[in-house]
């Protein structure tokens, strides 16, 4: 039987966490600080749970800088529940923020009208807004994100979905390309003398398609100041999570699930502008969502920002042993980075993915990588061994796992080759896959 030393894991998901912290959690769900309770029974409402919590708040804090006026979520349901939350919740802003406005403007136009009258003439300017202006901007640029935009027609209907680039249309009906952002269908703002829309989503780091934005796109960044004016944008960060310095002020929202490069399957982090929460701005009355009718909002209450923020992440029982294993990776970045914060482990990132691709591409004529060279993902490497030619692939494999090499088969979506090169996985682990990749390649 190998040991966990032997063996250097690829996968894409669930990924390898360092040893130190799995050591340590096999403990901590045993019994954690000699308190007879592993932190798999202890309560989530506990005095223990609640320092879990805020420590693991104040050390992604530190790692990517998060400004004051953004609030940390810890949810459940995975990137692919966001899907959903984030539909839920800013189009209820998107909402919100109109029926204000209406209820202000009928209030001026009309201040002898009833109650019931006012509320009438606000549902009615608001029902015809969302008819003729409710639009979701969608950057579709691999499997992840097309998902999410398949979540947002199920949820709203298409009527009401952008799909502002489909990155397909420019290679040849498959993903591995981002054309440039003159050529995206964003809906137009009020500086471009349109309305705005609820939304811009975008997947950071598609996983099953080694698609990587290297920068935030410029067409979304912030112009005018006027923040219900600027473009709200939401990134699914799920697979580079904490693994480079991102400028945090420039998204609205940032989620992702922690299987990847954050801790086990069960944990959601999600970090949103304390504007798109109450006080701020509320959700607006259910029974005027209802009357709207817009894809079964409100939703559910567990996906519910508002809820959460205000139940400091404990609305419904969080699973502390899964929250204490995210923090631990987070606190071990912190300390061995130290002023560095994030950007030590971005180095570190960055010199793995090298060392993979400049192999690859240093035999063009034994492998190919998917993407194009622009916009490769550091974090999951993409590639095809002769061709694609299935025999060969799988003698490539099979090769690898006589090294010990393993996860390295592509998504059975895709088919092909994926390294996926996590924060966990090491660069001695790196150094083996590029050893063997120089050895296949050249008949060793």
């Amino acid at each position: 039987m190998p040991t966990r030393q032997e063996v250097a894991y690829f996968g894409a998901g669930p990924a390898p966490l360092p040893t130190s912290v799995v050591e340590a959690g096999a403990q901590a769900f045993v019994n954690y600080n000699d308190s007879g309770l592993g932190l798999g029974e202890i309560s989530h409402r506990s005095p223990t749970a609640n320092k879990i919590l805020e420590d693991t708040k104040t050390n992604l804090s530190t790692l990517l800088d998060i400004p004051d006026n953004y609030e940390i979520l810890f949810m459940q349901a995975g990137g692919s529940g966001e899907f959903s939350a984030v539909v839920q919740n800013l189009v209820s802003v998107w909402v919100e923020r109109r029926r204000r406005k209406a209820e202000a403007d009928v209030l001026a136009a009309n201040p002898s009208e009833d109650k019931a009258q006012v509320e009438e003439l606000v549902f009615e300017r608001v029902q015809k807004e969302v008819e003729e202006e409710l639009k979701l901007d969608y950057l579709v640029t691999g499997s992840w994100s097309l998902k999410a935009s398949q979540e947002a027609v199920r949820l709203v209907g298409s009527k009401y979905v952008n799909v502002a680039l489909d990155a397909r249309k420019a290679n040849d009906g498959k993903f591995g390309s981002i054309p440039g952002e003159e050529s995206w269908s964003l809906t137009p703002t009020k500086r471009d003398g349109g309305k705005g829309s609820a939304f811009v989503y975008f997947c950071d780091n598609e996983t099953v398609d080694g698609v990587e934005f290297q920068d935030f796109p410029k067409s979304l960044e912030s112009q005018s100041g006027d923040e219900e004016d600027e473009r709200i944008v939401v990134a699914d960060m799920s697979s580079n999570f904490i693994s480079r310095k991102v400028d945090v002020s420039k998204y609205s929202v940032i989620f992702g699930g922690a299987q990847k490069n954050i801790g086990v399957t069960g944990i959601t982090i999600v970090i949103i502008k304390k504007s798109l929460l109450p006080p701020q701005i509320a959700t607006p009355p259910a029974a005027f969502l209802h009357r709207l009718n817009i894809g079964g909002l409100p939703g559910p209450v567990v996906f519910d920002y508002a809820t959460i923020a205000k139940n400091n992440s404990l609305y419904n029982t969080l699973p502390i042993f899964n929250l204490w294993i995210a923090g631990q990776v987070m606190s071990d970045l912190v300390n061995a980075y130290g002023a560095k914060k994030v950007s030590g482990q971005e180095e570190v990132s960055n010199h793995k993915a090298n060392l993979i691709y400049g192999v690859l591409d240093k035999y063009p004529q034994v492998y190919r990588v998917v993407p194009d060279k622009s916009i490769r993902s550091r974090m999951n490497i993409c590639f095809r061994v002769h061709g694609g030619d299935a025999e060969k692939e799988k003698e490539f494999l099979a090769g690898a796992d006589k090294r010990m090499l393993q996860g390295l088969k592509g998504h059975r979506s895709v088919g092909g080759m994926r390294a996926s090169n996590y924060n966990a996985v090491s660069v001695e682990n790196v150094e083996k896959l590029a050893k063997y990749l120089e050895d296949y390649a050249t008949g060793q």
